[in-house]
């Protein structure tokens, strides 16, 4: 049973040929190491959500252009954009989750390339229009949804092609996603910078050039992207006799999964510590402006910087994973964020300005780390057979976080602020409040422990799954 993806023969007639599952199996020859890069094409460019905060303050701009004006909308409002794609980030992960695990990661990616670079140009017309609701639908809605379609669309298969390495696969397959920022901050600064006129801050232009970029890319990942044959397992590989202690050899349904008490506890850590996390990210250039007081360019840059360590700590933490376990990762992620934010308003009191971007890095590193560490965790707690949609289900508290904690970092702010705090101060409170969701989040990491046999797939019986069993007569071996 160890390492079962199911394939629905259903599915192969129901796309483009090109597109079925049967097309991207891999010949003889094929190496696994041109999986990770299939996946960077994709999440290099949807990652391009965690540059988003470079375009907040021109978007208060449209009317006034070098100043905010009557009739402009307010950085409030404009934040629910970033909201809004997390949010549906979280939910099609969710929704097509399943889909994406039978229907396999080429039709996948090509959905999300549609969805994402769709979402740009829908965006562009609410700008020229000046109306909002159409880049919530445009970037938050649409793109959103292809952040989450793409954000799966190859995890469960790079899990299957490093069996031997689950963490060092998901943090190749999800450190992308961190870097983007670091590729679609300075870009997006580039963009806008080239197409402003006395007239127009260039927003609207730049959406549209980068809806053409980054879905000229993300096709390229979705046509080298293959899936392992059935039987794949690499050259010298022999799964070890004696598991850990959370390590399962057993596998377990998604609908299964849901009703494990492990399934929550890990929905609250990840929504947690996203909340402390996401809300700086989605504000990060207005903060650094605000609470340190550097330059537009300074601050562009300082995204840029938490992108590479979003990035590198993705690709870090999964990997010291394989060797301290997942477990004791997340408690070094909780106890350490615990620390730090403590810290920041203290930093920004003195304005220091060297140890305040060192100590965001690290923050945003660990944030980075949980997500990419997030699949093994659960390959370790539910087997291979689901974890693509496992995954996705998890990913609903990233959506509910993608609300919770711009609206800390924003609403706070503005109230601080009306209530004649200085801007500089105006997070502290902010850092406190996210102190307390990481203590609690602590305590859930804690009550983790194996699951429970009776939630074990079986052919038949109260953990098994009757719809895969009945749609999916299929089955691939990834051990």
């Amino acid at each position: 049973m160890a390492g079962v993806s199911y394939v629905p023969e259903s599915y192969s007639k129901a796309w483009i040929p090109i597109l079925d599952r049967s097309r991207t199996i891999a010949k003889p020859g094929y190496s696994r190491w041109m999986v990770p890069p299939a996946a960077l094409f994709i999440d290099l460019c949807i990652g391009h959500a965690y540059a988003f905060s470079v375009f907040n303050l021109p978007l208060t701009k449209l009317i006034g252009v070098t100043a905010s004006a009557p009739g402009d909308w307010t950085l409030a409002e404009v934040g629910w954009i970033f909201s809004i794609a997390m949010l549906f980030l979280g939910s099609a992960s969710a929704v097509f989750g399943r889909w994406v695990e039978e229907g396999g990661p080429r039709k996948a990616m090509v959905a999300a390339t549609c969805c994402f670079a769709g979402g740009f140009f829908v965006s562009a017309l609410g700008v020229w229009s000046h109306q909002l609701w159409l880049i919530y639908v445009g970037y938050g809605v649409l793109g959103g949804c292809g952040l989450g379609i793409g954000y799966i669309s190859h995890v469960s298969t790079l899990i299957k092609w490093f069996p031997d390495h689950p963490g060092l696969a998901t943090g190749m397959a999800i450190c992308g996603f961190g870097g983007g920022a670091m590729i679609g901050s300075p870009l997006s600064v580039l963009l806008m910078n080239y197409f402003a006129s006395a007239t127009s801050v260039g927003v609207a232009q730049a959406f549209v050039a980068l809806g053409i970029i980054y879905g000229l890319f993300m096709t390229i990942g979705a046509i080298i992207v293959r899936v392992p044959p059935d039987g794949y397992r690499p050259a010298g590989y022999v799964p070890a006799a004696a598991p850990k202690k959370l390590v399962t050899t057993e596998q377990v349904s998604v609908d299964q999964a849901s009703k494990t008490p492990q399934f929550w506890l890990i929905w609250m850590i990840i929504f947690l510590n996203t909340t402390a996390g996401i809300g700086v990210l989605g504000q990060a250039s207005a903060m650094a402006q605000e609470m340190i007081g550097v330059s537009a360019v300074a601050a562009a840059g300082f995204v840029g910087l938490l992108s590479v360590f979003n990035m590198s700590g993705r690709f870090g933490w999964a990997t010291l994973s394989d060797y301290i376990g997942r477990k004791n990762t997340y408690y070094v992620f909780l106890l350490l964020g615990i620390v730090l934010y403590a810290m920041v308003p203290t930093l920004a009191a003195t304005r220091n300005f060297v140890l305040f971007v060192l100590f965001f890095c690290i923050c945003i590193s660990m944030y980075g780390g949980a997500f990419s560490t997030l699949p093994a965790y659960l390959r370790d707690l539910y087997g291979t057979m689901n974890v693509g949609a496992i995954h996705g289900r998890e990913l609903t508290a990233w959506s509910a976080a993608g609300i919770a904690g711009p609206v800390l970092v924003n609403y706070i702010r503005q109230y601080q602020i009306a209530s004649g705090v200085p801007n500089a101060q105006a997070y502290t409170v902010t850092m406190y409040i996210m102190v307390g969701l990481l203590v609690i989040g602590l305590l859930c990491n804690f009550l983790i422990k194996p699951v429970d046999k009776r939630h074990h797939y079986k052919a038949s019986g109260p953990a098994s799954d009757p719809a895969a069993a009945k749609t999916n007569p299929q089955v691939a071996v990834s051990q």
